[in-house]
């Protein structure tokens, strides 16, 4: 396959000749040693390149998806714009990645034995014993091959677990078998392993990585390149032993040492030639590497103006995966002015009224993300109402949105009841309700409202301005929608409905105009963010945190001066 053909613009040519290429990443020794970075990072240097690249994420869990796991279990559920919940792993692939990404992309072995065992019930194995080979490991061969569509060159197959669990043992034999079926030259395998330092042995520890590969070696799968996990860099001489034991070339034995970006990892990559490494095995010829951008903005990341610092007040603030792509999207905004974003977790259930101001008071910005349930909501309003009151640049996203309108409905309409129906089912002032009360039926099966809608702004208002269009796509996860009887009292008390889907049956953003920056939004802005693209909601929000943050330095070098100028006077 040859795209040197391909312009400087990085949009790749239709690919004329072989299939697609399979890159197929595997992880040892122990979990989160950050497969889906190294997958993501080596299809960032491959479409830096000129390359068509997409990325799958394989899950041995029997959750069908972890739209039902616990933030806490799992972390983030990442929303597609089809409306698949899948893995955080895939808020990765797109951030670094201009790859369009799908249900498709993710799977769970749940999700793998439903479809055969709805084919099983159905008959269409026409009596025959079904079993883990063929039946499903051909299902895993046939779910890689979709997402192998002709307009991809190579396609990026990150399996999750960590190799020796009995849980991924069917995914690995079926990569194992697309090695047989399409050969070297379409297949290669990249495995994650750790090369821990033992502090008082004062040296690194090649053994773990000797027993991950020889374990991944005993069911037929021969590495081609190793990334090293470790604290520091790698000798040259721990390198050639892991090569040596390892079986695989010198330069093939990779360092991925601890970085204090995750975006820095492609260029770590680079510098040890990853993606030459993969472009020779897999015989494909490509234009050279373009790295120009990202290399701009890490220099922007790594040298701010100044730092800014905004409170997330939340539920699940003790596990930050819960918050992968939020916290991501803040760092995307301090890029787009240059400033360096400071996240300080507030836990919702901590904010009375008698601390608001003692925990609040010295943020730049407040934002209350998504979640669901009950907790934590009385310190959520708390901080929105401070938040409202003390001018403090605010944004609601999804929960943050529905709380940040009822807070508005008590305290500035008056309706001191006012509620959702997540919260307080017997609600009489039901100023959000599930969407199967609104729709008037039992039962939707899956009651929430995902993947992407389309909004229509209103001219003239903040969220308008951010976009810059008149009608946008976001990505939405929840159940409960805005009450529609409550347009009258909010807009009379000068709340802005400024988004809402073209039918005029959901709202999807609101504002007030008479604040430095408030606005709360339905869908999840936070999904769509990258950091060569920073969201134009969270560019704005941070933009007015940096507002705020000059206005306060200035007036606190003021005060410093007026102090210094009466003491000299003494």
């Amino acid at each position: 396959m040859t795209v040197s053909q391909q312009s400087n613009s990085n949009a790749p040519a239709e690919r004329q000749g072989p299939p697609c290429k399979f890159i197929f990443v595997t992880g040892g020794v122990v979990s989160s040693l950050g497969k889906g970075i190294a997958a993501a990072s080596i299809a960032n240097l491959l479409e830096s390149r000129g390359l068509r690249v997409t990325l799958q994420k394989m899950d041995p869990y029997l959750n069908v998806d972890p739209g039902t796991m616990s933030p806490f279990q799992h972390g983030e559920v990442f929303v597609t714009d089809d409306g698949a919940e899948t893995d955080l792993d895939l808020g990765h692939y797109e951030r670094f990645t201009h790859a369009k990404l799908t249900q498709a992309n993710n799977w769970t072995s749940g999700r793998i034995y439903e479809k055969i065992l709805t084919k099983e019930r159905r008959g269409d194995y026409l009596g025959k014993t079904v079993q883990v080979i063929p039946h499903v490991t051909n299902e895993i061969k046939a779910s890689i091959q979709r997402v192998a569509t002709p307009d991809v060159d190579v396609a990026l197959i990150e399996i999750g677990g960590t190799v020796g669990d009995i849980e991924s043992l069917p995914f690995l034999e079926a990569i194992r078998q697309m090695r047989h079926e399409m050969g070297r030259d379409n297949t290669a395998f990249v495995h994650v392993t750790l090369v821990p330092y033992i502090a008082a042995a004062g040296e690194l520890k090649t053994k773990p990585t000797q027993h991950s590969v020889k374990e991944l070696r005993s069911i037929g799968i021969q590495p081609d390149l190793l990334v090293c996990r470790t604290e520091g860099d790698i000798s040259r001489d721990i390198r050639e032993k892991i090569a040596l034991f390892c079986d695989v070339a010198g330069d093939a034995v990779v360092a991925a040492a601890d970085v204090d970006s995750v975006y820095k990892v492609p260029v770590k990559f680079a510098e040890q030639q990853v993606d030459e490494i993969l472009l020779h095995h897999l015989r494909i010829d490509a234009q050279p590497r373009r790295l120009e951008p990202w290399l701009e903005m890490l220099d922007r990341l790594d040298h701010p103006d100044y730092t800014v610092t905004i409170g997330i007040v939340g539920k699940y603030v003790d596990y930050e995966d819960s918050y992968k792509s939020l916290k991501e999207s803040l760092l995307h905004g301090g890029l787009a002015h240059r400033v360096r974003v400071e996240v300080r977790w507030v836990e919702a259930e901590s904010i009375t009224p008698a601390e608001a101001h003692q925990q609040l008071a010295s943020l730049d910005g407040i934002l209350v993300p998504g979640g669901f349930g009950n907790r934590g909501i009385d310190g959520m309003l708390e901080a929105i109402r401070y938040a409202r009151e003390s001018k403090i640049p605010y944004f609601g996203i999804c929960l943050g949105m529905q709380t940040m309108v009822i807070e508005f409905v008590r305290n500035v309409c008056g309706i001191a009841d006012a509620h959702s129906t997540e919260f307080e089912p017997a609600a009489k002032n039901r100023v959000f309700f599930k969407l199967r009360e609104l729709k008037g039926v039992e039962d939707l099966g899956g009651t929430m409202r995902l993947g992407s809608w389309p909004c229509v702004l209103k001219p003239g208002t903040l969220a308008h301005d951010c976009y810059g269009e008149d009608k946008i796509d976001e990505r939405h996860r929840h159940r409960y929608e805005f009450n529609r009887e409550f347009d009258e009292p909010i807009q009379s008390k000068g709340m802005v409905i400024s988004g809402e889907t073209p039918d005029h049956t959901y709202v999807e953003i609101c504002e007030l105009p008479d604040h430095p920056w408030y606005l709360g939004c339905q869908f999840h802005p936070e999904f769509k963010s990258k950091p060569l693209e920073p969201h134009p909601l969270f560019a704005s929000f941070v933009g007015a945190a940096s507002q705020r943050r000059a206005g306060r330095d200035s007036e606190r070098k003021r005060s410093e001066e007026e102090q210094f100028l009466r003491a000299g006077n003494r």
